[in-house]
């Protein structure tokens, strides 16, 4: 994800979480979780929090800028940023901690409220959804979603709706945030991946790997009004500014 200026990203294999600098073309920031999987990731707008999931270890993980007590730089996974300092010397790096909350296993896709008050975590394995509270870093309820195959969440704009895809159960949950209910169910496909939801909050886009298209979901209505064709396996949806 794009934030001040800079690509965030993960890396599975490694178990890490970084940051790389377009305009000196290269890595500047690398954080070991030293969980399994290390896959997703969000990052708050101030830049002093972030947000990953560790998909084969069933936890999230809360990395936190420190504002103090602790040796700037070092450290091994889970304990800090890796490697040394800056080449040719330069300032100390700053010091980052991590929360670990346990989920459950497959815990690959999650969503942070509009409000920045809660992360919401789609877990595979079980099919269910873990709230954690942001600030308290913890979780404050597990819903037994029926989601087999979770993967991927989106709030409505006006937060007040949680979406849900499914890669093995091929549809689209419809969550009520305030009463943690069951909407609806809607039949999408043969699996359902990314998900995208329009700004004004009338249309989502829901990618169905299996089948090769997008599903375009009316969220007023919430019915199914259309598939558009995407070449092979689409997943991950995005807008593009056209200029």
């Amino acid at each position: 994800m794009e934030r001040g200026e800079k690509i965030w990203f993960t890396a599975e294999g490694a178990s890490v979480v970084g940051s790389d600098d377009p305009k000196v073309g290269k890595v500047d920031w690398v954080f070991g979780t030293g969980q399994g999987r290390t896959h997703m990731v969000f990052v708050s707008d101030d830049l002093q929090r972030i947000v990953t999931t560790n998909v084969s270890a069933g936890t999230v993980s809360i990395i936190e800028k420190s504002s103090g007590g602790g040796p700037p730089g070092g450290g091994p996974p889970g304990g800090g940023p890796l490697g040394g300092g800056p080449p040719g010397g330069g300032p100390p790096r700053e010091h980052w901690e991590q929360t670990l909350v346990p989920v459950a296993r497959g815990d690959e896709g999650f969503v942070v409220s509009p409000d920045r008050k809660e992360i919401w975590v789609a877990n595979a394995q079980p099919g269910t959804v873990s709230i954690i509270d942001f600030a308290a870093k913890t979780v404050i309820q597990t819903i037994d979603a029926q989601v087999a195959g979770a993967n991927r969440l989106k709030f409505t704009p006006d937060g007040q709706r949680v979406l849900i895809s499914s890669l093995r159960g091929g549809g689209l949950a419809v969550y009520d945030v305030r009463g943690r209910t069951l909407v609806k169910r809607l039949p999408l496909g043969r699996g359902t991946a990314g998900i995208l939801v329009q700004p004004d909050g009338r249309r989502a886009f829901v990618a169905c790997s299996p089948d090769d298209d997008i599903a375009v979901v009316d969220l007023q209505t919430l019915t199914v009004v259309g598939h558009v064709a995407a070449g092979h396996e689409p997943d991950g949806l995005a807008w593009a500014e056209q200029k």
